[in-house]
């Protein structure tokens, strides 16, 4: 339970990035930040995930290795911690690092939840580009990408580079799960592209309206490294767990997904400038 007696009500705080609204309902507590939802917690149950993304994500991982076998997982993007708060609930001894950009929201979530302490989950204030880029190589099994700025994902955890190095960093047969935006302005199809190009497996969750740009929404993209024998994701068992869900979704793969991208390009890093001057030695 929280260290908070009675929840309730709306508070807001100010931290690094903007400002945080924490609003309750009972024991669930919605964090929203510069008035954007970003996360959802209950206090009494820990391992309810309110949000649909967060279940598809929790589906994906529970197809791969079923709970309550315990993960090794890295976070880009932490906010309350609530995806690595459930896991360490339901997945007994799992270690889990959360990476988060403000460290004043770090430490107002500690504050505020009685959060797993380290080794179990620990809080890393940091850029989630960098932690990644040091990850010790095949030491994951999960990686999970769910950082945004101001509705955007980072352009420096979007591109064919950055794939590349959640891929090293996860052991064989590791996912790589992304939460990215869809719909109106923002396009989750070059997240695809990107994938693509490092994974022999790539995937994609999603409310047909969402795909069909009819709704923004999120669609969930889901990523494997080259598996040991029989270590493959099971496509169509997670089609079946999708589908108990209380909103189902569906699981575009293939050929429907090759068309569903339709070409889009991959992002790439941006090279650094060259600061030489004529003259400089090489």
């Amino acid at each position: 339970m929280s260290r908070r007696t009675v929840p309730r009500g709306s508070e807001r705080f100010e931290v690094s990035s903007g400002t945080a609204t924490l609003r309750w309902d009972g024991t669930r507590a919605t964090l929203l930040l510069d008035d954007v939802e970003s996360s959802n917690v209950d206090v009494a149950d820990p391992t309810h995930l309110e949000f649909e993304y967060m279940q598809h994500m929790d589906a994906a991982l529970d197809t791969l290795l079923p709970s309550p076998a315990p993960v090794r997982a890295l976070h880009l993007g932490a906010a309350a911690c609530a995806l690595p708060w459930a896991w360490a609930r339901s997945r007994p001894g799992s270690r889990q690092v959360a990476v988060e950009i403000d460290e004043l929201l770090a430490r107002h979530v500690r504050e505020w939840f009685d959060l797993p302490r380290s080794p179990e989950l620990r809080i890393r204030v940091g850029d989630g580009r960098d932690v990644l880029s040091r990850a010790r190589p095949g030491g994951l099994d999960v990686v999970v990408r769910d950082a945004f700025d101001h509705g955007q994902v980072p352009a420096a955890l979007a591109t064919v580079e950055s794939a590349r190095e959640a891929a090293r960093a996860l052991r064989p047969g590791g996912l790589y799960l992304l939460n990215s935006p869809h719909g109106g302005p923002v396009d989750a199809r070059p997240d695809v592209s990107a994938l693509m190009e490092v994974f022999p497996l790539v995937c994609a969750v999603t409310d047909p309206k969402v795909g069909r740009s009819q709704r923004r929404g999120n669609v969930v993209l889901v990523a494997q490294t080259p598996p040991q024998e029989g270590g493959r994701l099971d496509l169509d068992e997670l089609d079946r767990h999708l589908r108990r869900l209380p909103l189902p979704a569906r699981v575009l793969r293939g050929r429907a997904l090759e068309r569903w991208t339709a070409g889009a390009p991959a992002p790439r890093d941006v090279p650094a400038p060259d600061r030489s001057q004529p003259g400089d030695p090489a």
